[in-house]
């Protein structure tokens, strides 16, 4: 059994549930512009297949905080590449 610190990433939070593998996300050699960053992100989750409402709380998230918040949580829905 884990102990409480083994569970927690190197940022203190505790990992996500991953039950599916995470779809692919190309970022680099691309605009890195935040907008264009969501804009790629909703391409990729629609093409994966999720549904409506895991995009919106995905986009939701992304939008709540800087732009390096935006990248940590597309590093979280996505396997960026």
């Amino acid at each position: 059994m884990k102990t409480e610190e083994e569970r927690m990433d190197d940022l203190g939070h505790e990992p996500e549930q991953v039950d599916e593998p995470k779809p692919e996300l190309r970022l680099v050699g691309e605009d890195g512009n935040a907008f264009a960053i969501l804009g790629a992100a909703q391409r990729a989750a629609r093409k994966a297949g999720w549904p409506k409402e895991k995009v919106e709380e995905m986009m939701n998230k992304a939008k709540s905080g800087d732009y390096d918040h935006l990248l940590q949580t597309m590093m979280e829905y996505f396997d960026v590449c």
